[in-house]
């Protein structure tokens, strides 16, 4: 693929595909299914929650493959960023990429706040006596000292990347090796009566708690396309490492949930006041291997929940950056630290929000801020790139493309159905939070401050549209292309 995107926003191409995959894999399997799986227990009411767990991989498989193509074509920093910029530019000007940036700058964050909260509630397991002031103040304490970790070059951050991925691997790998030699056929196979009932209203709105849960330990096979100018080849790597990333986190993942059910019984999962509740997989190593082995284990949890944080922010604190350096969004996110090359205000912005998540999570619930996240998400993000891999084939044809999307539109059909129902299911699943109505409005706030600002910057709808081609007109092919 071309290497000119880089040099244009003054990035370096250093990562490699076993680094990206790294990257990938580290903020999908961090704290995520070792908080959720109480969760999914309690959205589908048993053992039959490895349904979402399915059904969060295919829609995470389908999805990615829009990744995996938008990436490839259009390799630059800010992932969604530049897809919107590039396929909604002729109708719309400058405003979807406006307003993916606005709710970028909420939902990436506000996803890292739940491993930070993740982090705290198994930290609990090592301190009983943890208060709730002093859980929030290790939040905290966390965040900040994950931002300062992400102060430095970003090849220096792959390789630390690479030691947590290995960390990360190390702790999934224990735990289900715990749970498989202490592994209860009867116990992870015995669902409840009308478990399974597809005819019943409750069964839907179950699996659609389950998918957003499900979706949502899944997220993260998109971090490598927001550092798409950092990328090595990234019209092989960038497919490859979104692809390779999800299917073997789809095969740990319903091991892991599988071995669980197999050792604890659904029901302590549900009980608010059992170890169970919010510390599942130290419960698991501690009636499978002792104590000990639970609190060594616990501890390369909370390694993985930071790798996970430090990943996403990683790729996050990029976003901002390119739509400041386009003048679509505030003009001091365009600078980049004059030594080590990284975008400073995007991060600090997001390790703030990320913060601020946090404090929320800690006085609603881990569920709450799942929600909240996904509907903002799906509005700006997820249903316009379903849409942006076709306008994009229709509008730039000559596009190069070294990676097209298996069996299209059959992913984008999968993909858009699966939002719609996490969308369409977000009030009824989180009663009194209204996680529509709040995307809703956060996404209106958006379009009114694009307005704002482009009266000012005379553009569109109050100045021509500016139409940029920069991908479909680069003139070095690069190394290689993906066959379908």
């Amino acid at each position: 693929m071309a290497e000119l995107p880089d040099e244009r926003v003054g990035f370096v191409r250093r990562i490699g595909l076993f680094q990206a995959t790294a990257l990938n894999m580290s903020q999908m399997c961090g704290i995520g299914p070792f908080v959720t799986i109480p969760l999914m227990v309690a959205a589908f009411g048993g053992p039959q929650a490895v349904i979402g767990f399915f059904a969060g991989a295919v829609l995470a498989l389908a999805d990615g493959l829009i990744w995996a193509e938008l990436g490839a074509s259009l390799p630059g920093a800010g992932g969604s960023y530049v897809y919107l910029r590039q396929a909604f530019q002729y109708r719309t000007g400058k405003l979807m990429p406006f307003l993916f940036v606005w709710t970028a700058m909420l939902f990436i964050p506000l996803g890292m706040s739940t491993g930070v909260l993740g982090f705290v509630q198994y930290l609990a397991y090592l301190w009983p006596d943890l208060s709730p002031g002093q859980g929030d103040l290790v939040g905290l304490a966390v965040t900040a000292g994950i931002v300062v970790l992400l102060w430095r070059r970003v090849e220096n951050i792959a390789r630390l990347t690479v030691v947590l991925w290995t960390v990360m691997i190390a702790s999934v790998v224990l735990v289900i090796a715990a749970a498989f030699t202490h592994f209860s056929p009867e116990r992870a196979f015995t669902y409840p009566a009308h478990a399974v009932e597809l005819t019943a209203g409750h069964f839907w709105t179950g699996f659609a708690a389950g998918l957003t849960i499900g979706i949502y330990d899944y997220l993260g096979y998109n971090t490598v396309a927001y550092l798409g100018a950092e990328i090595r080849a990234p019209g092989r790597t960038i497919p490859r490492a979104v692809i390779r990333s999800i299917l073997g986190i789809m095969t740990i993942y319903l091991l892991l949930e599988i071995g669980t059910l197999g050792v604890v019984d659904w029901r302590e999962m549900l009980d608010p006041h059992s170890p169970a509740s919010s510390s599942v997989a130290s419960v698991v190593l501690e009636k499978a291997w002792g104590r000990g082995a639970a609190d060594t284990v616990t501890v390369l949890i909370l390694l993985t929940a930071a790798a996970s944080v430090l990943t996403g922010l990683l790729g996050g604190s990029r976003i901002p950056y390119d739509a400041a350096r386009d003048r679509v969004f505030f003009r001091p996110y365009g600078t980049l630290h004059p030594r080590h090359r990284f975008p400073t205000l995007g991060l600090l912005t997001m390790g703030a929000v990320t913060a601020a998540g946090f404090l929320l999570g800690r006085h609603t619930d881990l569920a709450t801020l799942i929600q909240l996240l996904t509907t903002v998400m799906v509005l700006v993000q997820a249903l316009a790139q379903v849409a942006a891999v076709s306008v994009l084939r229709r509008r730039q044809p000559g596009l190069r493309r070294p990676y097209r999307m298996w069996l299209h539109p059959l992913p984008s059909i999968v993909a858009l159905l699966g939002w719609l129902v996490i969308y369409g299911y977000a009030d009824r699943n989180s009663p009194g939070r209204y996680p529509v109505e709040w995307s809703l409005a956060w996404v209106g706030a958006g379009v009114v401050a694009f307005l704002v600002w482009a009266r000012r910057e005379k553009e569109w709808p109050f100045g021509p549209k500016r139409i940029r081609e920069e991908y479909l007109h680069s003139t070095n092919p690069g190394p290689g292309r993906l066959r379908r």
